[in-house]
């Protein structure tokens, strides 16, 4: 994906976070959103390897190979930040003690479930923190590109891969649109700049209703 996608699904992301919250950042593409948190916000960024208060990428001197994210990355730990042990993190977040999680996604489907955990038959290390992350956080946003490498919708009427969740997506956003999810279903809220309805139409297999003014 090219890094100026990425940074559009990013630019957007970053509007999620609202000041004092206490946010979950995935592997892959959230990850980048640690870097775009406005610097007057007193947000903490949690890991489920057991960290309260990650900052943003170090720059080459100041790497720490021992501070990691859970996507195993390099990072830096802001002022007044803890360590804990995985058990206490994951506490923290089946507790409800997390205000937002912002997921990557390799599926979503038109009600609201995830698929981000595995691919049948490639070799993975484990599930992560995502199964617990979707029942624990107080509101979950998924990032992901529209659609796959092959150009397939990745947002679909059912999930094919295997769930990470059932109905736990609260906003879905893409490179080109946003959509929420709510009794009345799948809604298209925003459009990227430059980005039609009849596009976004032809790159999603998933029913959704418009809200007035798109």
């Amino acid at each position: 994906m090219r890094m100026d996608t990425r940074q559009k699904i990013v630019n957007r992301a970053v509007k999620e976070i609202q000041n004092g919250m206490n946010v979950n950042l995935g592997i892959g593409i959230p990850t980048l959103v640690a870097n775009a948190i406005p610097s007057h916000y007193e947000v903490l960024l949690q890991s489920e390897n057991g960290l309260l208060g990650i900052g943003p990428y170090p720059v080459t001197e100041a790497v720490d190979a021992d501070l990691i994210n859970a996507g195993k990355e390099t990072v830096t730990a802001v002022a007044g930040a803890s360590f804990f042990d995985s058990a206490e993190s994951f506490a923290m977040i089946r507790g409800g003690h997390i205000d937002l999680a912002i997921l990557g996604g390799m599926e979503v489907s038109e009600t609201g479930d995830l698929a981000n955990w595995m691919i049948p038959g490639k070799m993975i290390k484990g599930m992560g923190g995502a199964m617990d992350l979707v029942a624990g956080a107080k509101r979950v946003v998924v990032v992901m590109e529209h659609v796959n490498k092959n150009g397939e919708p990745k947002i679909k009427k059912q999930c094919e891969l295997p769930l990470t969740g059932k109905g736990v997506v609260h906003r879905l956003i893409t490179e080109l649109a946003v959509f929420d999810f709510t009794e009345q279903g799948m809604q298209l809220i925003e459009l990227a700049e430059g980005v039609t309805l009849a596009e976004v139409q032809e790159k999603t297999a998933a029913a959704f209703t418009v809200i007035d003014g798109i």
